[in-house]
């Protein structure tokens, strides 16, 4: 497999960089081309002959397969191309993302909004300590932050349960019923009562 990349230009340099690649190009015409890039290895310089244009490396939204041909039937895959060197005019302002948004052909125009979900919002701390855990475990290590973690959990379990708590303890009033009196005598008329009887009028009836 080969390394190779996606070079755009404006028409005019395009034009002289044709000149150059045609077989019919002479020696003395021949004009040197260079590219470097600075510290951050996106941004650049583009040279042609005498003039430098600012280049910048994008990443594109898909990875483009390259292939090769001897007969024009049959392909040779040489490559996976994923980035792109963009060469703007002097005047025209840099990307403000390291990520170019449209693809190569028109139906990947404003690919990356149209054709891919969005990336979730994620905390890059809580990132980097996920990653420094797994490369920790990796390593025959524990996970950091552990004690904490667990601290923090128990806290919010801790505010959770006063919450609960302080909404518990200030309950709305509820009228209660007001008593009702009972009446044990069962609907009975006292004069209506059944005297006691004496053992002799028992031992009579018995008789």
């Amino acid at each position: 497999m080969e390394e190779q990349f996606i070079l755009r230009v404006p028409q005019s340099v395009s034009e002289r960089i044709d000149r150059l690649l045609s077989e019919e190009a002479s020696t003395s015409d021949e004009i040197p081309l260079d590219l470097c890039f600075s510290e951050d290895g996106r941004s650049g310089t583009f040279m042609i002959g005498n003039e430098e244009f600012p280049a910048s490396l994008l990443d594109l939204p898909a990875v483009v397969e390259s292939f090769k041909t001897y007969d024009d039937c049959a392909l040779v895959k040489t490559a996976d191309i994923g980035q792109m060197i963009m060469v703007r005019e002097p005047g025209d302002p840099a990307p403000n993302t390291v990520e170019y948004r449209h693809g190569l052909t028109p139906p990947m125009k404003d690919a990356r909004k149209r054709r891919f979900r969005r990336e979730p919002d994620l905390n890059p701390e809580l990132v980097q300590r996920v990653e420094r855990d797994l490369v920790n475990i990796l390593s025959g290590g524990t996970v950091e932050n552990v004690n904490e973690q667990e601290e923090t959990v128990a806290n919010e379990n801790t505010r959770n349960a006063d919450k609960k708590i302080s909404s518990s303890s200030s309950p709305t009033p509820i009228e209660k019923p007001e008593a009702t009196e009972t009446v044990t005598t069962n609907n009975t008329n006292p004069t209506q009562v059944e005297p006691e009887r004496s053992e002799s009028e028992d031992s009579d009836d018995s008789m």
